[in-house]
């Protein structure tokens, strides 16, 4: 059987530390998904369409990856849809855990069939968030500060957007 793996989140934007989750997702599964969650409660800073286009550049060279997106569905309810029996999820400190824990024995109630792994980031990328970055932009001098916590691609399109 396939290993199927899906990571998911906002990507708004990919920061490195999504980066370095898709990159070792990438090495567990032999059909990686990047999907997007769509949560039409909440206000984004990219379109979807921005967020996918910078995905699908800053990941082109990962041969096993395929982008998507869902809307209104539990990601385990995606995962199932699209035949995936992993999903992959990052854990960045105590809050992250008790969420994910939770999230872990939910889904295992709607689907014991798909795992969830959890993976830690290493030491420099634990604290980078998407909110984290977000926060950063507006006082003098975010150009430089940002530029550390996100792919280039993501930097020029915050340089265009706010620059």
């Amino acid at each position: 059987m396939a290993r199927n793996g899906v990571y998911a989140g906002s990507f708004d934007p990919v920061t490195n530390g999504h980066l370095w989750m898709i990159d070792q997702g990438s090495k567990f599964f032999d059909e990686f998904n990047v999907a997007i969650g769509i949560n039409p409660d909440k206000k984004y800073t990219f379109s979807i369409e921005e967020r996918m286009q910078m995905l699908k550049e800053v990941t082109k060279d990962i041969k096993n990856l395929r982008l998507d997106s869902f809307e209104n569905q539990f990601l385990v309810r995606y995962a199932q849809s699209i035949d995936a029996n992993y999903i992959l999820r990052g854990m960045r400190n105590p809050d992250d855990y008790e969420f994910e824990k939770a999230m872990r024995y939910v889904n295992g109630d709607l689907n014991k069939n798909i795992t969830t792994i959890f993976l830690i980031p290493p030491r420099d990328l634990v604290e980078i968030s998407s909110s984290f970055v977000k926060g950063l932009i507006g006082p003098e001098g975010w150009e430089e500060i940002i530029k550390k916590y996100v792919p280039i691609p993501v930097y020029n399109k915050f340089l265009e957007k706010y620059g």
